[in-house]
C-alpha cells in the first residue's frame, strides 16, 4: 500500500463500473454458489423520472442493497428489480413549465406533440436518478430495468384494467372527488391537510315571505350560489317552527327550503347550516338523503359560472373578497370572525383542493377485501409489527379509489365510446377502429389517464412478466420469474407511502395472483437532522447524500445510515457520525497496512489451518460475530448487525488482535486470513473498501481477479470456549497491570516486574500467557503467584489480581500528591456538608440547587474514598 490513507474516490467509480460491466448484479451472477430452492426477490420502489436522490432515498436503497448483497453471497438466486416511475402529475407539470417558458401551452401544441416532448424529457431525466443511485454502490439487476410506461408494462396495465372493468370492479360515474383546479382529480391520500387561518362569515339569509332572516355561518361564501337548502337539527328548539319555510339566497332570486337533518351540530356556529351538495363532501351525502338539486357553481379551472350572476368569470378564491364586499354593502353580513380550520392542498402543486362532482373512474373498495383478510391472517409480516395497526385503521375506512386523472402524460384509460349507439367497452388493443356493437367508425378513446399509483400497484408482478405478453421476454424477464420471485421476499420502503403504494400493491397482487405480493414488509422511519428536526430547504438543514458521498465516500454514508437505522425510530444524521465512520474506514485500512508490514499476501481462510493460540481465539471471535450478524440480518435489524461488525473489527480485531500479534508474529498470517474473511462479513454494508482491502491482502486486483461480492458469505459459527477463556484472562491481566501503573504515575513507561495472581490454570498455560502480558502491559518480567505480594501496588480485576513491587519506585512524590488531593476533597466535603446541614439554607434554596449540591457531595465523597484506598495501598 503506497498511500497513507484510503482514497475512496479513486476506487469507487472504477470498481462499480467493473461490477456492472461483468453483470455481477444480475440474477445468475452468483450461479457458482447458488443453492437449490433458495430464491430472494425485492423490488426497488421506482423513483420518479423527474427526481433527484435525497437522503430518504439513500436510506431505502442502502438497506435494500445491504440485504441483496447478503442474500447473493449467501447462495440465493437473487433478483433486485430496478426501475423508474413516469410520475404523471410531476412530469406533466415540468413539461408544462418548459412550454410556458417558450411562450406556448400544451393546448396550443396538442396532445401528440405534448407527449413527444414528455417522452424526450423522460429520456433526458430518467438517467439522472439511476446514475445517482450508482454512486451509492447499489447492485440491482440493471439489465432488467423497467419504466412504468414501457411497452410490456403498458400491456400489463391494460390487462389489469380490462380484467377489473369486466368484473364490474372498475366503474365510472358522477362522484364527489378531490379536485385540484390545476391537476384535476386526486385520490384521498393525495390531499394534504394543513391548518389555515381563515374567516367565519355570518350571513343573513332572508325568509322568502319577508318575515325576517336566519343567520348562516360559512368559511366559503363564494359557494353559496350552489346552496339548494338550509339545514337545522330536528331537535333544535330554536328552529322547530321554521322547518319547511323558504328562504331567498342573498343577491339572487333563487329560493330554497329549510330542512332538518341530524348531521347539524347544534352547538357549532348559529346551528343553521347552508347545504351546497356539489361543493362539500358532507353536503353531498345530505343532498343524496334529501334528494336535493346538485348545482355546480364553478368549472374545472375554478372559474365561477352563470349561477354566480354578476360574479361569473371570476376565479373562485379571488372572487371571495369581492362577493363579501358586495354582501356587506347590501347589508347581508352580520359579522366576520377569525377562524382556524383545516384546508386540503394538492400534494403536488399545493393548490387548494375542492370537493367537486365529476365523472371519474373508480376501483371499487371491495377489491381490497381479501388482501386485508390475508394480511391479518399473518400472510404478510410487518417490520416493525405495529404498522399493521396503521394499515388496518386506513383500510377499515377505505372508499372507492379514484383512478382517472385529467392529464395527457400517463397510461391512457383503455375505454372506448361509440358516438352513435353509446356503447362503452374496455379493450386490450392500442387502437380500436369500429364499435363491436354497431360497427360504427365514430368512436373515441377516453381522454383521461390512470393515476400513477395504478401502474405502481402492479409493480411486484408486472415486472416479472405478468400481462407483458412476449414483449422483451428473456431480456427484461424470464418465464420462470413468477415461479421464482412471486411473492417477493421482502419490501423495504418509507412508512409515508404505506397507503399510496404498499396497501395498493397488496390489494392488486392478491386480486390478480391470489397471493399477497410480499412475505415481509419493512417500513423505515424518517431521516432527520442531528437535533431531530425534519430536513427542509427553508431550515437549511438538508443533508444531500451526493455531497456526502463526494466528501466522505459511499461506504461511509451507507454504514452511517445502516448503523442508525433502528426499527421504528427516526434516524438522526450528523457530520459527527460520518466523521466517526470515516475513522472506522481508516482503522480498517491501517489494520491491513500493519498486517502487510509483516507479510505481503495472505491466504483465504477456506482450507487454511489456524494453529496458533491467538489465531484460534480471533477465529472464534469472528465466528461469534458471524452468528450475531446473520441473526440480525435475518430479522432486518440493520443497526444491530452494523454495531456487531463495528465492535468486532474495531475493538476486538484492531484494538486487541493486532496488538496481541506484536507478541506472536507467527500468528500474523492467520490474522490476515481472518481479516479477509471479516471483509466478506462487512461487504454488504461497505462494498468498496472491503473489495479493495480483500484484494490488497490477497496480492490480487479486481481488474484481473474475482470479486468478493460473489464469494460465499461467512457461515461458520463454532465457539472455541477454551481459547476465548484464555485470552479473556490475558486481556484482564493486561488491563489490571495498566491500571496499577496509573496509580504510581508509570502509565506509559516500561517497568521491571509485575506479578499476576490467577487461580486454577496450569503452568503450561501461564508460560504461554506471559509474552502477551509482558508485551502489551510493558513489563520486563511477568511472574505468576499464588499469594499476595507484600510491598506492592495491587489491582483487583474481574478474573485476576496484579501487583507491582514498590522497592524500586520512589513513592514519596506520589504519596504527597495524593495527600494534597485528600485534603482538598475533605475541604470540599466539609463546605458542602455544612451548607446542606444549615436549616435556613435548606429551607430557602431552590430544589434544583439542593439536588446539585447533594450530587456534588456524593461525588466528592466517592473520589476521596478512592484516593484514601490508593494512599493506604502505597503506605502499606
Amino acid at each position: 500500500m503506497s498511500s497513507n490513507s484510503y482514497e475512496p474516490q479513486l476506487t469507487e467509480s472504477n470498481f462499480y463500473k467493473i461490477w456492472e460491466e461483468r453483470g455481477y448484479f444480475e440474477v445468475d451472477a452468483n450461479s457458482s454458489i447458488q443453492e437449490e430452492g433458495k430464491n430472494f426477490s425485492i423490488m426497488m420502489p421506482p423513483p420518479n423520472v423527474t427526481g433527484r436522490l435525497h437522503i430518504g432515498h439513500a436510506l431505502t436503497f442502502t438497506l435494500q442493497d445491504i440485504i441483496t448483497r447478503y442474500k447473493r453471497m449467501d447462495g440465493y438466486k437473487t433478483l433486485w428489480q430496478p426501475g423508474t416511475d413516469h410520475a404523471g402529475i410531476a412530469t406533466q407539470n415540468v413539461v408544462e413549465k418548459q412550454l410556458l417558458a417558450l411562450g406556448t401551452t400544451k393546448e396550443e401544441i396538442g396532445r401528440e406533440e405534448f407527449l413527444k416532448r414528455a417522452w424526450a424529457w423522460k429520456e433526458e431525466s430518467a438517467g439522472i436518478m439511476t446514475s445517482q443511485l450508482r454512486k451509492m454502490g447499489v447492485s440491482p439487476a440493471w439489465k432488467r430495468e423497467r419504466f412504468t410506461m414501457d411497452e410490456g408494462l403498458q400491456k400489463s396495465v391494460k390487462e389489469a384494467f380490462v380484467h377489473l372493468y369486466n368484473q364490474g370492479l372498475i366503474v365510472r360515474g358522477n362522484y364527489m372527488v378531490n379536485w385540484c383546479t390545476h391537476d384535476g382529480a386526486l385520490s384521498d391520500i393525495e390531499v394534504e391537510h394543513e391548518d389555515h387561518d381563515g374567516k367565519f362569515y355570518h350571513i343573513k339569509y332572508p325568509f322568502a315571505d319577508g318575515s325576517g332572516f336566519v343567520e348562516v355561518a360559512t368559511t366559503r361564501p363564494e359557494t353559496y350560489f350552489g346552496d339548494t337548502a338550509v339545514m337545522v337539527h330536528p331537535d333544535d328548539a330554536r328552529y322547530k317552527d321554521i322547518i319547511g319555510k323558504k328562504i331567498r339566497l342573498p343577491l339572487t332570486e333563487r329560493e330554497v327550503a329549510i330542512i332538518a337533518d341530524e348531521h347539524v351540530d347544534m352547538e357549532f356556529g348559529t346551528g343553521v347550516v347552508k347545504v351546497t351538495p356539489a361543493h362539500d363532501q358532507n353536503d353531498y351525502e345530505v343532498g343524496k338523503r334529501h334528494d336535493l338539486e346538485f348545482i355546480t357553481v364553478f368549472d374545472e379551472k375554478g372559474i365561477l359560472n352563470e349561477y354566480a350572476g354578476e360574479f361569473q368569470g371570476l376565479e373562485r378564491l379571488e372572487a371571495r373578497e369581492i362577493i363579501v364586499k358586495k354582501l356587506e354593502s347590501e347589508g347581508f353580513v352580520v359579522k366576520i370572525e377569525e377562524h382556524k380550520h383545516q384546508v386540503g392542498h394538492c400534494y403536488r402543486c399545493k393548490n387548494i383542493v375542492e370537493p367537486y362532482i365529476s365523472k371519474q373512474w373508480f376501483v371499487r373498495s371491495e377489491v381490497a377485501k381479501k388482501s386485508i383478510e390475508k394480511t391479518n391472517n399473518g400472510e404478510a409480516k410487518f417490520f416493525p409489527p405495529h404498522w399493521i395497526n396503521s394499515y388496518n385503521s386506513w383500510m377499515g375506512d377505505l372508499r372507492d379509489w379514484c383512478i382517472s386523472r385529467q392529464l395527457w402524460w400517463g397510461h391512457q384509460i383503455p375505454v372506448f365510446y361509440c358516438g352513435d349507439c353509446d356503447h362503452e367497452w374496455a379493450s386490450l388493443k392500442d387502437v380500436e377502429h369500429e364499435c363491436p356493437k354497431c360497427a360504427s367508425k365514430n368512436i373515441a378513446q377516453d381522454p383521461d389517464v390512470l393515476d400513477t399509483w395504478f401502474s405502481s400497484a402492479l409493480w411486484p408482478f408486472s415486472t416479472l412478466g405478468w400481462g407483458n405478453g412476449d414483449v422483451d421476454m428473456d431480456k427484461l424477464f424470464s418465464s420462470q420469474d413468477m415461479k421464482d420471485f412471486y411473492p417477493n421476499s421482502l419490501l423495504i420502503t418509507g412508512f409515508d407511502i404505506l397507503f399510496f403504494w404498499v396497501a395498493r400493491m397488496m390489494m392488486m397482487g392478491e386480486s390478480f395472483i391470489g397471493e399477497l405480493p410480499f412475505n415481509h414488509i419493512y417500513l423505515h422511519a424518517l431521516v432527520r437532522d442531528e437535533h431531530g428536526q425534519k430536513m427542509s430547504k427553508s431550515k437549511g438543514n438538508v443533508i444531500d447524500p451526493l455531497d456526502m458521498t463526494e466528501k466522505y465516500s459511499a461506504d461511509i454514508l451507507r454504514f452511517t445510515l445502516a448503523i442508525s437505522a433502528a426499527q421504528g425510530r427516526d434516524i438522526r444524521m450528523s457530520t459527527d457520525k460520518l466523521e466517526q465512520n470515516r475513522n472506522f474506514t481508516n482503522k480498517l485500512y491501517n489494520a491491513a497496512k500493519f498486517l502487510q508490514m509483516n507479510v505481503d499476501t495472505f491466504p483465504d481462510l477456506k482450507g487454511f489451518c489456524v494453529e496458533s493460540d491467538l489465531g484460534r481465539y480471533m477465529l472464534s471471535r469472528l465466528n461469534m460475530a458471524t452468528l450475531e450478524v446473520r441473526a440480525c440480518m435475518d430479522e432486518y435489524r440493520f443497526n444491530d448487525a452494523a454495531t456487531v461488525l463495528y465492535r468486532f473489527l474495531w475493538n476486538e480485531f484492531c484494538d486487541w488482535g493486532i496488538e496481541l500479534s506484536k507478541a506472536d508474529k507467527g500468528a500474523i498470517v492467520e490474522l490476515g486470513a481472518i481479516f479477509k474473511e471479516a471483509m466478506k462479513l462487512l461487504h454488504p454494508f461497505m462494498p468498496f473498501i472491503t473489495e479493495y482491502l480483500y484484494h490488497e491482502l490477497s496480492g490480487t486486483n479486481l481488474e484481473s481477479g474475482d470479486s468478493i461480492m460473489l464469494m460465499k458469505y461467512p457461515f461458520k459459527i463454532k465457539k472455541r470456549e477454551k481459547d476465548e477463556a484464555k485470552f479473556e484472562l490475558i486481556m484482564d491481566a493486561i488491563i489490571s497491570i495498566r491500571r496499577a501503573k496509573v496509580l504510581v504515575d508509570l502509565a506509559n513507561q516500561k517497568i521491571e516486574k509485575a506479578y499476576v495472581k490467577i487461580d486454577g490454570i496450569s503452568e503450561e498455560e501461564k508460560e504461554s500467557m506471559k509474552p502477551f502480558i509482558s508485551r502489551l502491559a510493558k513489563v520486563e518480567s511477568v511472574e505468576f503467584t499464588d499469594v499476595k505480594i507484600e510491598n506492592a501496588i495491587s489491582d483487583i480485576s474481574q478474573k485476576c489480581e496484579t501487583f507491582i513491587p514498590t522497592q524500586s519506585i520512589d513513592l514519596a512524590p506520589i504519596i504527597g500528591r495524593l495527600s494534597k488531593q485528600d485534603e482538598k476533597l475533605q475541604k470540599e466535603i466539609d463546605k458542602l456538608g455544612g451548607m446542606l446541614s444549615n436549616e435556613r439554607f435548606v429551607a430557602n434554596a431552590p430544589e434544583d440547587v439542593l439536588a446539585k449540591n447533594r450530587e456534588l457531595l456524593a461525588d466528592a465523597k466517592d473520589k476521596r474514598n478512592k484516593v484514601k484506598e490508593q494512599l493506604h495501598s502505597l503506605q502499606n
